[in-house]
């Protein structure tokens, strides 16, 4: 019975990592671009993206300005160095999980050798839901792409609208971590 609950406890443990792990980034940039002469930036719409409802845009922008202005850039209406844009989309994976629920089997001492009680194992399927954003930087004078990060998580749905905030915010900040790209030596 010992075996049995410090399995379940392993496999739980090794789950709660994994969701924990769930979010990752990743961004690529254009390596001739010089993103010391970026100072100012201004928001810009996709012609036919979706955008999130209004409160979730609002606080994806909020937490990217944050991120920004502490990189040294302004948000200003007119005369932006860069254009600054944000997608976001939202996947579907199904996640199998099984438990083992009996059986035994050793080798060695204390153990003996061979097999013990027969076992019974139950699956469960569940859909995770996964989101993705995607922020793209353009120099606003040569309308080309210079920077593009882009953020997956596992989501949870959180009820407090806070604790979403704070879970928005700390993505855009990983997401913008390495925003200016150090330049090239």
């Amino acid at each position: 019975m010992k075996m049995m609950r410090f399995g379940f406890a392993v496999l739980a443990a090794t789950y709660l990592v994994s969701v924990a792990m769930a979010q990752s980034v990743s961004y690529n940039y254009d390596q001739k671009a010089n993103f010391a002469q970026y100072k100012t930036y201004k928001w810009v719409t996709i012609e036919g993206v979706a955008a999130p409802d209004q409160l979730i845009d609002n606080d994806i922008k909020q937490a990217i300005d944050t991120q920004l202005a502490s990189k040294g850039l302004t948000k200003v209406e007119d005369g932006a160095q860069l254009f600054i844009a944000y997608q976001v989309s939202i996947t579907q994976e199904k996640q199998i999980t099984t438990f083992n629920s009996g059986g035994y089997w050793g080798y060695g001492p204390g153990w003996g050798y061979g097999w013990g009680a027969p076992s019974m194992s139950t699956a469960t399927s569940s859909t995770i839901n996964i989101g993705n954003l995607v922020l793209d930087m353009y120099d606003a004078q040569a309308k080309d792409l210079v920077w593009r990060g882009e953020a997956s998580k596992t989501l949870s749905n959180p009820k407090n609208p806070e604790k979403r905030r704070q879970n928005i915010n700390k993505a855009m900040a990983k997401l913008l971590k390495n925003y200016p790209p150090s330049p090239k030596k």
